[in-house]
């Protein structure tokens, strides 16, 4: 039985999270549907309120059309509070019917929407943290909105400037100092400002989930940190002298570290987070270890990990996969990731011990 308005008051701290459907031809709806009613005993207890934003057909086609329980209310963004424990926030409505697996500028559309509005819900206040669901890039290009990403595109919604992304995957935390860019343009982008914030904004983060003293390790730019500069000397001339800023400043951080040994001293407990120089040098480890796959088959059974971004002024996480258009409509979809991105943002929430 669900706990009446004042009982909810009374068992505060209420962990709220928006979630984003995502693009609503991907799987986010399916995993949404999934994590919401594995999470059924803490939103009935008043320990957890999720107000979920997308497409409302097609998440009620989805929880038709694969027998998942939908027990959200519908409600509009500005209704009065105290909201239900699962709400439901329509981001559209559609304009036309959205097909499972197929890229659409109306499901770009649908899924800005869905960002737009979880945005807005944190910012006032009606939510503690946002959790998105995956999105098509070439789908919200489609729809006008020319962004390389969540990343960038949070960052313009919420005036931020200097974001960083995070991966983790148990203690597996990676954060970078450039994403969505061409290889060649990562020297470049290296700069001590940056790495300075990209390690500034790491430590506090680690604090908020609770490591008193975090220890970070940063990943070199070159092979064996550009072996006394026959390989670059970027590791040489930048990273080395920020570390020690750094370091004098009290920050516990290490490094350059080569990037072939660095993430095996991560995992093996020496960090509690790595510094990683571009996409696919801290994606690959994180996503090798995260994503479960059966030997027999070939195909994934289970995705975990979390993208979470720092240096918003709002809280936010997300699965760390994509849209899975090819399985989409399938219901064998994992929600796995998204569960441990609604946890994380539990934890990450101004109200949490050791929140802020």
């Amino acid at each position: 039985m669900l706990l009446t308005s004042a009982q909810q008051r009374e068992a505060l701290p209420v962990s709220r999270v928006a979630i984003t459907m995502g693009d609503p031809a991907g799987i986010g709806p399916e995993i949404i549907l999934k994590a919401t009613e594995a999470l059924r005993s803490r939103l009935d207890s008043g320990a957890l309120a999720l107000t979920v934003v997308g497409c409302g057909r097609t998440y009620r086609d989805t929880a038709a059309a694969l027998n998942l329980p939908d027990r959200s209310v519908t409600i509009l963004p500005d209704a009065a509070g105290p909201w239900p424990p699962l709400a439901f926030v329509e981001a559209g409505p559609a304009r036309e019917p959205i097909a499972p697996g197929k890229i659409s500028a109306e499901a770009g559309r649908l899924a800005y929407n869905a960002i737009e509005i979880a945005v807005r819900l944190a910012q006032s206040d009606a939510a503690d943290a946002i959790c998105t669901g995956p999105i098509s890039k070439e789908a919200l290009n489609l729809a006008g909105h020319h962004f390389a990403g969540h990343t960038e595109l949070l960052a313009a919604l919420t005036g931020a400037r200097d974001s960083v992304m995070m991966l983790a995957h148990g203690n597996m935390r990676v954060s970078h100092v450039s994403t969505h860019t061409a290889l060649a343009d990562v020297p470049r982008r290296l700069t001590p400002e940056r790495l300075r914030r990209v390690v500034e904004l790491t430590s506090s983060t680690l604090r908020a989930l609770g490591i008193a003293a975090p220890r970070i390790a940063i990943a070199a730019l070159n092979p064996h940190a550009g072996e006394g500069g026959l390989f670059g000397r970027e590791d040489i001339e930048i990273t080395t002298p920020t570390i020690a800023a750094l370091c004098a400043e009290g920050h516990d951080v290490r490094g350059p570290v080569p990037g072939d040994t660095v993430f095996v001293k991560l995992r093996a407990g020496q960090y509690d987070a790595v510094v990683a120089m571009y996409h696919d040098q801290g994606h690959i480890p994180v996503k090798l270890l995260g994503f479960s796959v059966d030997p027999a088959t070939g195909t994934w059974e289970a995705l975990s990990g979390v993208n979470v971004t720092l240096g918003l002024p709002i809280v936010r996480t997300s699965v760390d996969h994509g849209t899975a258009f090819d399985i989409a409509g399938r219901g064998i979809a994992s929600e796995t990731s998204l569960l441990e991105a609604i946890d994380f943002a539990t934890r990450l929430a101004p109200h949490a011990a050791g929140g802020g």
